[in-house]
């Protein structure tokens, strides 16, 4: 936490005292710790994926669906004894996995946490589900804990990155993390020992890389861009997910700076990147159907299972 390099901000805050770019300090702090069911079903499964909700975010889009947890709006203290009690409660309630959503900023201390957990009896699947905008050296502190990697890969374009997420570099970090992750967890294990492509058979993973892209209003060609990308380097040795359910969150202030982002993504403009993703050979890969740009699928955060 000393002249924090965890992100690649790499605003070398003394977290200890200050807060970092995350507008987090040394503390741990959880919004949510809850079964949720709208991850994809190969993580959610019917009895829901264990997520765990912390506050802040190296990245901060400007759409943000979670804007709460990343401006730090919300979120409780927890200490690593705390941390550690969550993970085996939601392991008690059923969970498919432990699902640590937003996690960059506490690597340390959720690793030390997932460690203690491990022998303690934490027998599940553990998911790290980011927006990949991540350092190497702190995956590298994962090895061995992480079994599903569960990364964002939004942007391609810098300038689109650079407008949207303050980060004209993302494409750059979240593509090499991204090569980190795969690295680690190897080809796609299913229950069973089911191994490979597993998309319609509704398993569970229990290991591997599952990386996402969100289509955003008028940018289907940096999302073409994006799929582009993952297929050349990866085939289908990765599961893609490529979602529809963009919803417009933009603050008052964020309107006339945006007009863009103000509207939903279209059927057509979906379409147009899934057709575009067959039309390159994909077949290991999740689509959304139905209305999903609902801000029901947004949790609340409010304390459950952490208070």
């Amino acid at each position: 936490m000393d002249g924090c390099t965890l992100c690649p901000r790499n605003c070398r805050v003394d977290r200890k005292k200050n807060k970092g770019y995350c507008r987090e300090g040394e503390t741990v702090r959880v919004a949510r710790a809850a079964l949720h069911f709208w991850e994809e079903p190969c993580i959610s499964g019917t009895c829901g994926s264990g997520t765990v909700f912390f506050s802040g975010c190296p990245l901060k889009c400007v759409f943000c669906q979670n804007h709460e947890l990343a401006q730090s709006r919300t979120g409780w203290e927890v200490d690593t004894e705390r941390l550690v009690e969550i993970f085996l409660m939601l392991q008690e309630a059923g969970a498919a996995n432990i699902n640590l959503v937003t996690p960059t900023h506490f690597v340390p201390q959720i690793a030390e946490a997932l460690r203690l957990a491990k022998d303690e009896g934490l027998a599940l699947p553990v998911v790290y589900n980011t927006g990949s905008y991540e350092n190497i050296g702190t995956l590298k502190m994962l090895e061995g804990l992480v079994d599903i990697y569960l990364p964002d890969l939004k942007f391609f374009s810098p300038e689109i990155s650079g407008k949207y997420a303050h980060a004209p570099d993302y494409f750059e970090k979240a593509s090499a993390a991204i090569a980190e992750m795969v690295r680690q967890t190897g080809p796609a294990v299913y229950e069973g020992g089911v191994s490979g492509k597993a998309v319609e058979e509704g398993l569970l993973m229990k290991r591997g890389t599952i990386v996402r892209h969100m289509v955003l209003p008028g940018c289907t060609k940096d999302s073409r861009a994006v799929l582009k990308y993952l297929w050349e380097t990866y085939r289908d040795t990765v599961t893609v997910s490529i979602m529809n359910q963009y919803t417009p969150m933009l603050s008052t202030g964020q309107l006339d700076e945006y007009p863009e982002l103000t509207r939903p993504v279209t059927a057509r403009e979906y379409d147009r990147v899934v057709d575009y993703a067959l039309s390159l050979g994909m077949e290991n890969a999740f689509i959304q159907e139905g209305e999903t740009d609902k801000s029901s699928f947004i949790p609340a955060f409010d304390g459950e299972g952490v208070l």
